[in-house]
Order: C-alpha cells, then structure tokens, then sequence
C-alpha cells in the first residue's frame, strides 16, 4: 500500500479547473518531484493534499485513511506537512519561537516542545542561531528556518515547495544533501521545484503537470526526454526544431 495515494483529484475555481483528475501514488521512503510550468497547478495539488483546500472531488488517501476535505491541523497531527513557497516567519520572534509553534503540533507540553525544537534545529545546524530573531536571517536562514518548522511537527509525508527557489546556485547544492539527509531519517518527500538540477538529484520518480492535468510520470530521464514534457516547458517551436 503506498503511504500517499491521490485518485483523480479535481479542484475548480468557479469556471477555472486549476487541478484536473490528477493522480500519484507516493510509496513510504521515497523522493518524488512534481514539476510543471508557472500556474499548472502543482501549489493547488499540495493545498489539496495539505488540507488548505477541499478538492472539488477525488480521493486522497494516506497512510490508507481518506484526507480529502479534512483540516491542515487534523492532517498534520496525522503526519503530513507542507513548506511555502514565500517564507513568513514570525519576524520578530526567535529561531526557536518559529520552531517551536511546529512543535506544538504534537505536543502541548511547553519543555516538550522547546526540547523538540532544539533537536531540529540542532539537525539542520541552525542551534547557533536559536536566540536570534528570524528577520535578521538570510535568505538561505530562513529557508531552513521553513524547514525546522515543518519537521518540527514530526511528519511522515513533507510536501516542499519551492524550497530553494531564490538560491544561488552555491546554495541550491548545499541544500540537497539537507534534503537527503531528512529523508534518510525516514521522511517520505513529495517536492515541487522548478530547478531542475535538483529534481533530477533528488527524485526517484517524477510526476508532471501542465494547466492542471498529469502529462507524464516516470524516472527522471525518461520524464525530461518526453516529447510533451519539452512542449510544456519550451514551446512548440523547440520541439519542432529537434526533428
């Protein structure tokens, strides 16, 4: 049984079909990537997966319990949590207060939580900075920052997205062995990236989508040689030239 099964999962906006009878399966130990132009409809699938938004229908099972329609805080006690696109930390606040409101997702013991939280971020290598307040930090900082949130929280399933996007390239290549590493201690990942040399390091499998419909699945050679995938990322033209 795989940990995450998404069955033909459809979430409409008023006329707007941004996700269109999509579906993956995810098996437990895995990295899987999703990729697919701007506005295809990969954020959409996450929120669906998340709990952020009901899917219009379909089904999403994890772990063999059906989540479609629950709430984030009820999938995320469950297992599953999900990284943003834009960071937003409490600005204000210490590393460790950001951490620690992940924490808090599976514990409501004050100690528990603060100790959670320093072996997160202990991980990640960003203990030296627990006192600082998290609007001081780097770009790369705060991305970890994300991450210590979500893992905090203990999950079995992370959603990442976009979780290097705005890296330099010198930090894409730090993060990966991050991510690897996270998954090494048993994390199943689902990531969304639009940097390619990361999804091809870290994926084993890849899933693409182009204006809300799945287009392709597979390893990802097989993937970025397929015909359609070019069309969706380069144009018809470019793929004309290639024949």
């Amino acid at each position: 049984m795989s940990l995450l099964e998404v069955k033909n999962v459809t979430k409409r906006f008023s006329g707007l079909v941004a996700v269109n009878e999509v579906s993956m399966n995810v098996e437990e130990g895995q990295i899987v990537g999703v990729i697919g132009p701007n506005g295809a409809g990969k954020t959409t699938l996450f929120n669906c997966i998340a709990g952020a938004l009901p899917p219009s229908s379909g089904s999403i099972l994890f772990d063999g319990r059906e989540v479609a329609g629950k709430k984030p805080y009820d999938i995320c006690q469950l297992g599953i949590t999900r990284t943003f696109q834009v960071v937003k930390p409490f600005g204000s606040k210490t590393v460790l207060y950001n951490t620690m409101v992940g924490a808090f997702a599976q514990t409501k013991l004050l100690h528990e939580a603060e100790h959670n939280a320093l072996e997160v971020l202990k991980f990640l290598h960003l203990d030296h900075k627990k006192d600082v307040v998290s609007k001081s930090l780097t770009l790369p900082e705060r991305k970890k920052l994300e991450l210590a949130r979500a893992l905090a929280t203990k999950p079995k399933l992370l959603l990442l997205d976009e979780v290097m996007a705005g890296l330099r390239p010198s930090e894409v290549t730090d993060m990966l062995p991050i991510i690897r590493k996270i998954n090494e201690t048993g994390v199943t990942i689902v990531i969304v990236e639009h940097i390619m040399q990361a999804i091809m390091n870290l994926s084993e499998k890849i899933y693409v989508v182009n204006f809300g419909k799945k287009i392709a699945e597979g390893v990802p050679h097989d993937v970025v040689a397929n015909e359609e995938v070019i069309k969706a990322y380069l144009g018809d033209a470019y793929v004309a030239t290639q024949h």
